[in-house]
């Protein structure tokens, strides 16, 4: 039998997909936005870029921004009970209502 794949990516065909409006590059201006300490984000994470890109089990998970670390951003959350940090970078999160 054929050993199954450890890597990051594993077991996401639907989770990473684009939808066909939203395929090909993202704007540039995604990359530079910024959050405020406290802020409410939620991480959606946009397959076409995989640097600074989070584990795919915080896909849909809304946190708090407690820092910035370079050009990434310091997300908590929740993760069951548990409390999680997330180290991301700006075109993997949006803005929370």
């Amino acid at each position: 039998m054929v050993k199954a794949s450890k890597g990051t990516r594993r077991r996401t065909r639907n989770t990473l997909k684009k939808a066909p409006r939203l395929r090909g590059m993202t704007p540039i201006t995604h990359e530079f936005r910024t959050f405020d300490v406290g802020e409410r984000v939620s991480v959606v994470i946009n397959p076409g870029i995989h640097y600074g890109m989070p584990n795919t089990r915080f896909q849909g998970k809304t946190g708090i921004v407690t820092g910035q670390q370079g050009r990434a951003f310091v997300v908590e959350l929740h993760d069951g009970n548990k409390l999680k940090t997330v180290v991301t970078r700006p075109e993997h999160l949006k803005k929370a209502q």
